[in-house]
């Protein structure tokens, strides 16, 4: 039974502000000493110090793989370090699990969610917590916070009805809600929109104004220096300064995490001749979850030697509409021409089936959907790719498979401890560069991706970016759904919004900017200009 009551709002520890009231300037919070740890194959950290005060907002910088995420899980008892120690509040403390860390105040939003499937929001943060709450007043406290802080949340929902932005919402709930001194966040905004970015960035300056010390992992050089105070970078294990980021600048930043310049995009006009390789002809369809959002007579086409991009806030239909284009939900044979590709009709085949015809997918969803965890690189390399001469007479060609892989991982510089490797000792931006790469390097008609530089640090970003362009130019239909405007003004020829499960006109980046597409995100785009007929029949967004 639960039983424990709330306070009318969100509020943080009156230890924390009386600390901070007092001797913060020379008192740590939080103080890593020589924090070593290595593993079979790689050194993730090697002799780290840092150190954040109350009131701080730190950021952790550095590339995929540079030990940054492991360093966090060590100060919130995830992982045990092989050597240095951890000072808290100018005492010597071990933290043996996450339980101690919030035991003393010490909070974490995950990069990859820990979230239970099958439960509801409630239930997920119910967990935890420390017990016990009556379930009617957490569920009212949830939507409290949740709606206080911008991120709205019905604590009803299962969680496996939820887009990755939502669940990242709940993560960050549940770690409000425990009030930490020490607030610790990967990647937090990888799926938000910019207006809950803002709403967060006011959340977070708000805490530490009352005192709360925020270590604040990114790749997102441009939120470091907007948010953060100090930056810590790290580079294969090791610091290589601490920096002030509004006077480093971004380029600075870029310089100290990879040790290079980053490469300017060449993008190019895309090619005169247009082929339709991916056509959607008012595909409308109903979701199954009683969450989702319907789509509703959605039509455009993408032409070979164009990028596409899909903007929106998360829950809008983008995982419908991507389950529908990749064959997971798909329709009846009667509307088979809803979706094409390279001019057949495909709306009623399975996943397997598109991709015979020459169609590859990025998930946004990376554990689970793009790899198998506990299997090695190889074998989720098989996965996707055993069509493309990888079995022969009902056999693996076992050879052929680890060369793919290892091309994938030369290709895309996937720090990993070899293709035997299981998917889940990756880092999440490793991860995502390797199944970038695996869909990539199949060199299809048509690739559809999602969130493409989800969690990838700014070097890789850059690298995943030119690679679209440059499978652009060799004539393949690019599809891109990400919630990273700048991103989709970079590398697209076309941008269109799905808001409510609708589909806007279609804009050049040189024909709008963020404002006009901004407003489209909350559905305020003109509905004449939607569908236009092409010269061969076909509906499409102009």
């Amino acid at each position: 039974m639960f039983r424990r009551r709330f306070s009318a709002g969100p509020r943080l520890p009156t230890q924390a502000i009386k600390l901070t009231q007092s001797d913060s300037s020379t008192i740590p919070r939080l103080e890593l000493r020589d924090i070593r740890k290595v593993y079979p194959a790689v050194v993730a950290n090697d002799g780290v110090n840092l150190t954040a005060y109350p009131g701080d907002i730190h950021a952790i910088v550095g590339e995929n793989g540079a030990g940054k995420s492991t360093l966090m899980k060590i100060v919130y008892g995830v992982t045990k370090p092989d050597a240095g120690e951890i000072r808290w509040e100018g005492e010597r403390v071990r933290i043996n699990r996450p339980a101690d860390a919030r035991k003393i105040g010490i909070g974490m939003v995950f990069q990859h969610f820990s979230l239970f499937e099958t439960l509801t929001v409630a239930q997920n943060i119910a967990l935890g917590m420390e017990g016990p709450y009556r379930p009617d007043e957490l569920s009212e406290r949830i939507e409290s916070v949740s709606e206080h802080y911008g991120l709205p949340l019905d604590p009803r929902r299962l969680v496996h009805s939820l887009s990755v932005g939502e669940r990242q919402r709940v993560e960050i709930v549940r770690c409000l809600l425990q009030e930490p001194k020490l607030l610790i966040m990967d990647e937090p905004t990888s799926v938000l929109t910019p207006q809950a970015v803002t709403k967060l960035f006011d959340t977070l300056r708000r805490l530490a104004g009352e005192g709360c010390s925020i270590l604040y992992i990114s790749h997102k050089l441009e939120e470091i220096q907007e948010l953060c105070g100090v930056a810590t970078v790290m580079r294969r294990g090791k610091v290589t300064g601490v920096v002030d980021p509004k006077k480093e600048g971004a380029a600075g930043l870029a310089r100290m995490m990879i040790g290079r310049e980053l490469p300017a995009y060449e993008h190019g006009e895309p090619v005169s001749v247009r082929e339709e390789r991916l056509v959607l002809d008012r595909l409308s369809m109903t979701s199954d979850d009683p969450f989702g959002t319907d789509l509703k007579d959605i039509s455009f086409t993408v032409y070979g030697g164009e990028i596409v991009g899909i903007a929106g806030i998360s829950g809008n239909g983008q995982q419908e509409l991507l389950k529908a284009i990749s064959g997971e939900a798909p329709l009846p044979a009667s509307r088979a021409s809803a979706v094409r590709i390279d001019g057949k009709p495909a709306a009623h085949f399975d996943a397997d089936t598109r991709r015979d015809l020459g169609l590859t997918f990025v998930p946004e969803e990376r554990l689970g959907r793009g790899v198998v965890p506990p299997m090695s690189l190889d074998e989720n390399a098989l996965l996707t790719t055993y069509r493309k001469g990888m079995v022969r007479y009902g056999l693996i060609d076992r050879l052929r498979v680890r060369e793919f892989a290892e091309q994938c991982v030369q290709d895309f510089d996937v720090r990993c401890a070899g293709t035997h490797a299981a998917a889940k000792s990756l880092s999440g931006g490793n991860l995502q560069k390797f199944i970038v790469g695996r869909e990539m390097n199949q060199k299809p008609e048509v690739l559809v991706v999602s969130q493409p530089t989800w969690g990838v640090d700014v070097g890789a970003a850059s690298a995943i970016r030119q690679a679209l362009i440059d499978l652009r130019n060799e004539r393949a239909a690019v599809l891109v759904v990400s919630e990273e405007l700048d991103e989709l003004f970079e590398i697209c020829d076309r941008i269109v919004v799905i808001a409510q499960g609708r589909i806007s006109p279609a804009r050049k980046p040189s024909e709008t900017d963020m404002e006009e597409i901004g407003l489209w995100m909350s559905g305020m785009f003109p509905e004449s200009e939607t569908v236009k007929v092409s010269t061969s029949g076909t509906s499409h967004v102009a």
